[in-house]
């Protein structure tokens, strides 16, 4: 592991650790408060969906940022990416870093990660926070799925390739990560609603009402989740956490953002 200093009294560290047959990067984020894992949507890195709100939330918690398989600084394996895997992958490196609990917070596909957590370790697990996540593939704007199987790797936003790319410059590690993200979403099967009502964490949803998820989904889901309260904003996928790939970012929001999802970590 390496480490370097950055403001007063806050640290951050960076390392690598072996995790069901990869090598799983992370960073440590902050000294104080408990911690919080953040995992990332889609095609993306610790920088695409976090970069604007990670220093924010490092001022009240110890943030664990982490990369899935194929993505950023973590290696592949010869096998199709799940959501069942990335949750395993997880769990496995708070182990290995001797964390018994964290709260997790999942933007889109890392939501789905972050909700199998709850679901299969529940020990593991304070709060949750899920951003733009789903459980039905009804849960998506019309045509989201049309969309996705004329996909190539030219729709991929250029803002995330270049970022994959400036930490891994191998463009067939590229495209794999892109087929395999797109084909895990393309066989997406529905989730039973016994799947959300089996989640006992104290649970935050968060969406933009112009999101790829519909609105009424996230209500939905609200609904299942017993414990849990709704935020929808003015924002659309994403921007309202900074994410890289969403036009729509507003400092504003985002703080506001922070302040609400620091407010449900510390009530």
């Amino acid at each position: 592991m390496k480490k370097k200093m950055t403001k007063k009294n806050t640290t951050y560290k960076s390392g690598y650790s072996n995790v069901n047959g990869i090598k799983m990067y992370y960073e440590l984020h902050g000294n104080k408060g408990n911690y919080l894992v953040l995992i990332h949507g889609g095609g993306s890195t610790i920088r695409t969906s976090f970069g604007k709100i990670l220093p924010l939330l490092a001022k009240n918690f110890k943030v664990i940022a982490v990369e899935m398989q194929a993505h950023g600084h973590t290696t592949d394996r010869n096998s199709p990416e799940s959501f069942e895997q990335d949750a395993d992958d997880a769990v496995n490196l708070l182990r290995n870093l001797q964390i018994p609990k964290a709260s997790f917070l999942g933007f889109s596909n890392g939501g789905n990660d972050a909700m199998v957590i709850a679901r299969k370790y529940p020990e593991f697990v304070d709060k949750l926070i899920l951003a733009s996540t789903f459980y039905k593939r009804q849960g998506f704007q019309p045509g989201f799925f049309e969309g996705l199987e004329r996909a190539t790797i030219n729709d991929m936003p250029a803002i995330l390739k270049d970022s994959f790319l400036q930490i891994n410059p191998n463009t067939r590690s590229l495209l794999t990560m892109f087929n395999k993200d797109r084909e895990r979403m393309i066989q997406f099967k529905d989730w039973i609603d016994e799947d959300l009502i089996s989640i006992k964490a104290q649970t935050l949803i968060i969406s933009g009402d112009h999101d790829v998820v519909r609105t009424a989904h996230a209500v939905e889901m609200s609904g299942l989740i017993r414990n849990s309260r709704l935020m929808i904003l003015p924002a659309d996928h994403g921007s309202y956490i900074g994410a890289a790939e969403s036009e729509g970012s507003n400092d504003k929001i985002i703080e506001m953002t922070v302040e609400v999802i620091k407010n449900f970590l510390n009530s």
